[in-house]
């Protein structure tokens, strides 16, 4: 008869067990969903990252042009997209007095980040947005919302005519003076305010032409 060894609990008691008590029936279901919801957010930022890369490097393009004095300006990237913002400094002026002509100052600019901009236009929406200072405008303007909304679409026209960015993927937008960056009691200030800001939104739009229906024969 084999001998039972002495202060030792039996393999069957549920305190020697290393897992404790069995889990219930619904957890095993439990924590396989969140395993198939950590999979699906992995994936989601493989993706949005592979969606970015081309931005990333449009920021690393106007950043060295930046750094190297080519291009006055600011460049920030946030999770809808990048912000390119070019600002009037010194006797670099974007605009006369309530004109939305471009001078040649803006023209050199833009000439110069055109090709990022092209390059991005064929998978991403641009939004060029035109700001002024508190200034009132002139007769030819009825407010400062007009005069921006014109300066921005000029800044458009001149990508798209000039400089080959794509027409479907551009549009403009005037905010007058109402978000400013800062304070317009001095004419430093104010010209900070005067600025143009291309916005690259991260996601690529749709293809209209193909959601389009077939014409009708």
């Amino acid at each position: 008869m084999p001998l039972k060894p002495r202060n030792l609990i039996d393999e069957d008691d549920p305190r020697v067990s290393q897992i404790g008590h069995p889990a219930p029936p619904w957890l095993v279901n439990y924590a396989d969903l969140m395993t198939e919801l950590v999979c699906f957010f992995v994936i989601l930022y493989a993706v949005s990252a592979a969606l970015n890369k081309q931005v990333v490097s449009a920021k690393k393009e106007i950043e060295k042009m930046i750094q190297e004095g080519k291009v006055q300006g600011e460049v920030k990237v946030t999770k809808e997209g990048m912000y390119i913002t070019l600002q009037e400094q010194g006797k670099k002026v974007f605009f006369e007095s309530g004109s939305a002509e471009l001078s040649p100052d803006i023209k050199e600019i833009v000439a110069k980040i055109a090709p990022t901009l092209q390059n991005l236009s064929q998978k991403h929406d641009i939004l060029v947005e035109g700001h002024t200072d508190n200034v009132p405008t002139t007769k030819q303007y009825a407010s400062n919302w007009e005069l921006s909304t014109a300066r921005a679409t000029n800044v458009v026209r001149e990508l798209v005519q000039n400089h080959g960015v794509n027409p479907r993927h551009i549009s403009a937008v005037g905010y007058g003076e109402y978000r400013p960056v800062g304070t317009n009691d001095s004419p430093e200030n104010r010209s900070k305010n005067r600025r143009v800001v291309f916005f690259v939104k991260n996601t690529p739009p749709p293809d209209v032409a193909k959601q389009r229906p077939p014409p009708e024969e």
